[in-house]
């Protein structure tokens, strides 16, 4: 059977990025499959692109998932990307369709859920209660306070060096205006971020975050961002116990929310094992695979 490409337009351009989109169709118009190509613009990425393929699972194996492919790389080169990722499930056939085309595994992610309902009172009690002498913990809904946004903006960079193996990213700078903008970036679709602190209570200055959106009515499951701490103030406990705060702060705020998700790169062993102990639950793992150009 033969099938019709057709390049569509993506209206959402972000500010450090904009997708290119094709569908797959069949003669008699029914979708086949599309693909979405990321075309990242931020200083630093400009070399990147990520590919998103999907075909439904009844037009596999009839070249649809190869032409789309085709179609998103040409158009990689033709914007000077040197290096085009995608994810795919561990274990699952768009594995075996990356591998076949010269993509290689480049990171390892393992997605996780904490139960709400089911939390462990007591190791939540006890993770709460760990003395962290000189250091205070503050916390805000939405875009940070203008008092902490020279530092919130600063501590940014304890995210640098966290486990990226084999993939081709680079640490972007953050400033206090790219802060405010992907806080509003979430509020515009309607979610609530929650970011916890831990300030170093000598200098008043923040040492370590961690960061969760919420869906606007504070229910389903609340997505975990960001966490981190900068380099001089580790080994001290401190991200394990913001990660407590905020198990505790959003079960106080919605009551209703059914979980917590996060995903964790396989060599990020200090926060698996955080998670671990707080009692979030594996569901599945990804693998974040990369074709150099």
């Amino acid at each position: 059977m033969s099938f019709q490409l057709t390049r569509l337009v993506d209206p959402h351009t972000g500010a450090s990025s904009h997708r290119l989109a094709w569908l797959a169709s069949r003669p008699d118009g029914v979708p086949a499959g599309s693909a979405y190509l990321r075309l990242f613009t931020a200083a630093g990425h400009e070399h990147l692109a990520e590919l998103d393929l999907h075909v439904h699972p009844a037009e596999r194996r009839a070249g649809v998932g190869s032409r789309l492919l085709a179609a998103a790389l040409a158009a990689a080169r033709e914007e000077g990307r040197r290096c085009v990722t995608a994810e795919a499930e561990a274990g699952a056939p768009g594995e075996a369709f990356l591998a076949a085309r010269g993509f290689r595994p480049a990171l390892g992610l393992t997605f996780t859920r904490l139960a709400l309902a089911g939390v462990d009172t007591a190791v939540l009690a006890a993770a709460l209660a760990e003395p962290h002498p000189g250091y205070r913990l503050v916390s805000w809904e939405g875009v940070v306070p203008d008092e902490l946004a020279e530092t919130f903006a600063a501590s940014r960079r304890a995210m640098d060096d966290m486990p990226m193996d084999g993939l081709d990213y680079r640490p972007t700078p953050w400033d206090v205006a790219r802060v405010r903008a992907a806080a509003e970036a979430i509020a515009r679709r309607g979610e609530l971020l929650h970011t916890v602190a831990a300030v170093d209570a000598d200098r008043g200055t923040i040492a370590g975050f961690t960061e969760l959106v919420v869906p606007g009515d504070g229910t389903g499951d609340g997505q975990h961002y960001g966490t981190g701490v900068l380099p001089e103030h580790r080994g001290r406990g401190l991200g394990r116990r913001m990660k407590a705060e905020m198990i505790r702060l959003v079960r106080e705020r919605h009551p209703d929310l059914g979980g917590l998700l996060a995903d964790t790169a396989d060599g990020n062993t200090y926060m698996r094992g955080i998670n671990d102990a707080l009692g979030y639950v594996p569901t599945h793992r990804t693998v974040r695979y990369r074709l150099d150009l």
